[in-house]
């Protein structure tokens, strides 16, 4: 596997973006040089995140999501990383 994330990845297993290999491996953001943790989605090229809108959810029980622009960082988490979270 590669050792840099995908461009766009989504956590929706219905996305066309999903990729569960790299879920699995850990897939850490830093969005504007801050660490974020509820992250739905994201998209380098384009610059932009989707992060949960608190609890509430839409008709079909999907988090409702927020789209935030700005620099996107995806990393993988090696252990050490994991371990702190």
């Amino acid at each position: 596997m590669a050792d840099t994330p995908p461009d766009h990845l989504s956590v929706n297993p219905e996305s066309p973006f999903y990729d569960e290999a790299a879920l699995a491996r850990g897939v850490g953001i830093r969005f504007k040089g801050v660490e974020k943790t509820n992250v739905e989605e994201y998209s380098v090229s384009e610059g932009w995140i989707k992060v949960a809108a608190g609890t509430a959810r839409d008709r079909a029980g999907n988090p409702m999501t927020l789209k935030l622009k700005g620099a996107v960082e995806p990393y993988f988490r090696d252990d050490a990383d994991a371990g702190e979270a």
